[in-house]
């Protein structure tokens, strides 16, 4: 059902649109809301958000007609105002269209010319409401959808892109906020949920700032991956001055004094990209797996707080870059051998 504004200071004119109207009001096509002035009709719009259009006399006490076009566009942008007044001169018509009219209507209202006009306003109001939830719905998609699949939406190719599975030379890490389950089993769920949300925000800014993307939230970590050239330095970059900027927070009042500290893990070399899950339950996962990847987990899992631990070929690309110092071998789940590692210092 289209929802109108009718704002003008005759008396008559509700009447008058009512009897016109009845039978799309009757089968509630048409609801209209009436306003004796402009301030009088923002008060309807916001005690009534979801206006679509707004038929405006321009001469009106308190607010005129102009004014509340003005109002309109710079407060509720997607409501289309259409002009109904006597005053039907160009100049006047110029002004109305330059304070962000949709059309202009004179007086006395033609009513068949006016059917027209609202039908053709309310088709732009409500295109124009699909486009922003369309666009609201693309930038919520973008916080749960890696970018490498976004991209390819919308294209012929699409359905093939997620089809596509490839093997490729990266760097995973994974990042965890230590000791935090035991905060979460005590704390409020609110206050778990803002405390969790503002450490992953720092962890994923340094990870985008060297060129990496967020492969997954898992619980209290993160699995993000680098690519293209010199990707393992640039993780060990993100995960030194994630590290820094973590340790740096301000320690928890109210949990006890709880300081956020991050162990984390990184390993490199060349994994699966592709889409796993269920096609079933149309519910696939665009991410990284393989021996690297349960690896970069593994190690992530030894390391203590604040510790950044590689295994012996990540140590081997990066030894002249980093200052590293050997931690010994450790036994890590479904490893036959125990792997030599290295704790990254700086």
């Amino acid at each position: 059902m289209a929802k109108i504004l009718v704002a003008d200071d005759e008396a008559d004119l509700e009447l008058l649109i009512k009897q016109k109207f009845r039978q799309k009001i009757r089968e509630r096509q048409y609801d209209f809301i009436f306003a004796a002035n402009g301030k009088e009709a923002l008060e309807k719009i916001h005690e009534h958000p979801d206006v679509d259009i707004v038929l405006s006399d321009i001469n009106m006490p308190e607010m005129d007609g102009l004014t509340l076009l003005s109002r309109l566009k710079e407060d509720y942008p997607l409501v289309k105002s259409v002009i109904v007044s006597a005053y039907g001169d160009m100049g006047n018509i110029r002004t109305a269209m330059n304070h962000g009219a949709f059309d202009f209507i004179t007086k006395p209202i033609n009513f068949e010319d006016l059917s027209i006009t609202m039908e053709k306003t309310l088709s732009y109001a409500h295109q124009l409401r699909e486009t922003m939830k369309a666009i609201q719905e693309n930038n919520i998609l973008r916080m749960y959808v890696d970018e490498n699949v976004l991209k390819f939406m919308g294209g012929k190719e699409f359905e093939g892109a997620l089809l596509t599975n490839e093997s490729v030379d990266a760097t995973v890490a994974f990042i965890d906020i230590c000791s935090f389950t035991a905060i979460s089993e005590t704390a409020p769920a609110d206050k778990v949920v803002q405390l969790l949300n503002n450490y992953f925000d720092v962890i994923v800014k340094e990870v985008i700032r060297q060129e990496g993307y967020i492969d997954k939230f898992i619980g209290d970590a993160v699995m993000a991956v680098f690519r293209g050239d010199f990707h393992l330095d640039r993780a060990i970059d993100a995960a030194l001055s994630i590290r820094a900027q973590i340790e740096a927070l301000p320690a928890e009042a109210q949990l006890s004094g709880f300081r956020p500290r991050v162990s984390i893990g990184i390993n490199s070399g060349e994994m699966i990209s592709g889409n796993i899950g269920s096609a079933s339950l149309r519910r696939l996962d665009y991410t990284m797996i393989g021996d690297v990847v349960n690896t970069a987990q593994r190690l992530q899992a030894a390391a203590g707080e604040n510790q950044i631990l590689i295994n012996e070929s990540a140590y081997g690309k990066i030894k002249e870059s980093f200052n590293c110092k050997p931690v010994g071998e450790l036994s890590l789940k479904n490893k036959a051998k125990p792997v030599m590692t290295y704790e990254v210092i700086a």
